[in-house]
């Protein structure tokens, strides 16, 4: 892949992760299981992330749109 290809995914990561701080899945828990009657859980897992590495992630994927402009001229 060429350096401004990269350049423009890692900004545009980086804008969605400054947007988005956070996301959830969900995962089913077995509690309980005798014969017929199951008791299942619902069970909430946040993933989190800091804006800064969005700001990092923005920054150098500018740096390298610049860098491969700079090197086409």
């Amino acid at each position: 892949m060429q350096t401004r290809t990269i350049g423009i995914v890692i900004t545009i990561i980086g804008a969605i992760m400054l947007l988005y701080n956070s996301f959830n899945y969900v995962t089913t828990e077995k509690i309980v299981d005798i014969g017929p009657i199951q008791i299942n859980k619902e069970v909430n897992h946040p993933i989190k992330w800091s804006p800064i590495a969005g700001i990092v992630l923005v920054a150098g994927g500018i740096i390298l749109i610049l860098k491969s402009n700079k090197q086409s001229n």
